[in-house]
């Protein structure tokens, strides 16, 4: 389970990265691109997406799984 940051690449494409890893798992052209191909892969693995702007700040986060801050019944 590895969360899956997209984010811009120096040359300008838009790169889907595991957490940790060294190397990106795929290379897209616009941003929604790389984000639906990082959705596929957390909702395989049942982990985060997050997404990161050109100022490299988080723009948005999702958690495709088990979540684990549901609140409690009563």
């Amino acid at each position: 389970m590895t969360d899956q940051h997209v984010s811009e690449h120096k040359d300008g494409s838009w790169r889907v990265k595991g957490a940790g890893h060294s190397r990106a798992s795929s290379k897209h052209s616009i941003q929604s691109e790389a984000t639906a191909a990082a959705v596929e892969t957390a909702k395989k693995q049942g982990s985060e997406v997050v997404v990161h702007g050109r100022d490299r700040k988080i723009r948005a986060k999702d958690r495709y799984g088990n979540d684990f801050y549901l609140p409690k019944e009563k």
